[in-house]
């Protein structure tokens, strides 16, 4: 995971474009600049990157049921639920499956396991628009092979 960049998924463990499911994880860093802040002496990772890395890890399997032509921004969370505090050194298990889509906004159910205990939970509304230009794009797919993301789903093969 490389919070400072945002990027805070590590690897696609699986994806299944008939079921509409991923599953991901990311290993929380032992050290980072966030922990400095939250909180000193006490790091913890904010909730608000625990729904990041929902919304990440949704994202990776729309841009995969949309076979890298479309971009999902996020639009909405609802009824996110945080159920403990995540340390430095946790291993997430995050997955998701698509509920809705049409009318260019996607609907996705995702929630982040540590071994077997549930952790976070959310409803997310994503935007799904053409991406923006062929350099991200290019970023886009350099990430998804940095992740593992099966490259069968990049639409040119």
């Amino acid at each position: 995971m490389r919070l400072e960049y945002f990027q805070l998924i590590d690897r696609v463990v699986e994806i299944s474009l008939s079921d509409r499911k991923i599953r991901t994880e990311a290993t929380i860093p032992q050290t980072s600049t966030v922990f400095e802040g939250h909180f000193p002496g006490h790091p913890l990772m904010p909730g608000v990157l625990l729904i990041e890395a929902m919304a990440q890890t949704s994202g990776w399997l729309l841009i995969g049921l949309m076979s890298f032509s479309r971009m999902p921004f996020l639009a909405a969370v609802k009824a996110a639920k945080l159920r403990r505090f995540v340390t430095p050194g946790e291993k997430l298990l995050l997955e998701a499956e698509l509920l809705h889509e049409g009318s260019g906004f996607s609907v996705t159910s995702a929630r982040i396991h540590i071994d077997t205990k549930r952790i976070c939970d959310a409803e997310l509304t994503f935007r799904t628009m053409p991406f923006p230009s062929p350099e991200f794009l290019s970023q886009m797919t350099a990430t998804a092979a940095r992740i593992d993301m099966p490259t069968g789903l990049l639409g040119d093969d």
